[in-house]
């Protein structure tokens, strides 16, 4: 890595920790390391409501003509179940690990809004979005203008959206309004979020969308779902209950793997797992 290039992610990394010692900075910069190690550059998007934070990956081969999104999960939302945190940065980014290991080139990583941004930037973040209104309408509005932002940036065509866990639900919401996605993927995904509240007991998300309210336009996207055998967060019901909810014919497979959890073990195991038969589906994508 050349020495300007370093410098510049280290700036990079100053702007997403921020300049104050609060105990939130270590989870930001922690991302930020992540992405330094890995090549990757960092910037900050201005989309609609909300400061996005995002990293992408180098240059892919000329002529690229797909971009791979990686939309990262609901992180730190709770300190546990009916505390808010203040501050939604994930303690351990798993779809920016997930992101970095995928063979899929070009590449980026898409926080979702609060994460990372706080307490410097963060226009309008407040607990409300990062729990009940997590996937509300100017939630999904600003992460599909950064996706734009991000698209353009590579040059890119057509995406491909990942999403993990809350991030798939997004990933899952941005395919129903976007004309240019050519597959969707989600990792351990609360892609019915109607069911998943009713089977937990959860406390409704309120303004929230739920991605089966679009089931006629999903049906159409080309999408695997992987999602884990020992998930007590999610669970394969869940994925099951979102294709439950998609006309005939769909273009949607669940991938259940049944020795994964909620967060074990889908980076360490991400390229063999992108290997899997299922994602032939994507057209042009492997």
């Amino acid at each position: 890595m050349s020495a300007r290039l370093a410098g510049c992610l280290l700036a990079i990394a100053a702007v997403l920790v921020g300049c104050s010692a609060t105990d939130m900075a270590p989870r930001a910069r922690k991302a930020a390391v992540i992405a330094q190690d890995a090549g990757w550059s960092g910037r900050t998007i201005a989309a609609g409501t909300f400061d996005l934070a995002s990293f992408s990956s180098p240059p892919g081969a000329a002529g690229s003509e797909i971009l791979t999104v990686y939309i990262e999960g609901d992180g730190l939302a709770f300190l546990d179940r009916n505390t808010a945190s203040a501050d939604p940065t994930p303690a351990d980014p798993l779809a920016l690990r997930l992101a970095i290991a995928g063979p899929q080139r070009p590449a980026a990583y898409l926080a979702r809004p609060c994460q990372y941004v706080l307490p410097d930037q963060g226009r309008n973040c407040g607990p409300a979005v990062w729990t009940s209104r997590r996937f509300a309408p100017e939630v999904v509005d600003s992460l599909d203008r950064a996706v734009g932002v991000l698209k353009d940036g590579a040059g890119a065509q057509r995406l491909v959206l990942v999403g993990y866990s809350g991030g798939g639900t997004v990933a899952a919401l941005l395919a129903a309004r976007r004309s240019d996605v050519a597959g969707l993927v989600t990792v351990a995904a609360n892609l019915d979020v109607g069911y998943w509240v009713k089977r937990d007991g959860l406390a409704p998300l309120a303004g929230s969308l739920d991605p089966v309210a679009f089931a006629a336009r999903l049906a159409v996207v080309p999408q695997v779902h992987f999602a884990g055998g020992r998930d007590q967060v999610v669970g394969a019901d869940v994925v099951r209950a979102y294709i439950g909810r998609l006309p005939a014919p769909h273009r949607a497979t669940l991938v259940e793997i049944a020795g994964y959890d909620h967060r074990c073990c889908w980076a360490e195991t991400w390229r063999e797992l992108l290997a899997r038969p299922e994602l032939a589906a994507i057209a042009g994508w492997r």
